[in-house]
């Protein structure tokens, strides 16, 4: 059974060594503006928004690790800089997460934690083909 209130592609986040090298692609060369570039100490990544398609469209997140040998930090000492997950917003991300549990989909978060735009937890990548799954309730 689908997960119930799958809104749309939240966001493509892209681990970087350096947010301010990538920026030179990605703004400089491709015009895409940050909306915002903020740490999220929590998480111990540094985080810029690419904001695509207007107010309601998807993202694209570079994100830095603050601290090389957090999750971030491995995942580009193993598999290099590149797309770390897809995120996908929810209208109810307690809901989503109860379903998700119920049908056995490997989760990563056993409750949703507090994340960069609101509460989300992560399908693992064995549970969805290979792929890192964030879902995310953004906050109001």
């Amino acid at each position: 059974m689908p997960i119930a209130g799958v809104q749309r592609i939240d966001h493509i986040a892209i681990a970087v060594r350096d947010i301010d090298a990538a920026l030179a692609f990605y703004r400089d060369t491709l015009g895409i503006a940050p909306s915002e570039i903020k740490d999220v100490p929590t998480e111990g990544v540094r985080i810029a928004f690419l904001p695509m398609g207007g107010p309601d469209g998807s993202k694209i997140e570079l994100i830095q690790p603050l601290d090389p040998a957090n999750s971030i930090g491995r995942f580009i000492d193993k598999h290099g800089e590149g797309q770390h997950h897809i995120c996908l917003a929810v209208a109810d991300i307690d809901a989503a997460l109860a379903q998700l549990q119920a049908e056995g989909v490997p989760v990563l978060d056993q409750t949703p934690r507090i994340a960069a735009e609101g509460r989300a937890v992560f399908i693992h990548p064995k549970g969805a083909h290979g792929v890192l799954v964030e879902l995310v309730q953004p906050a109001e």
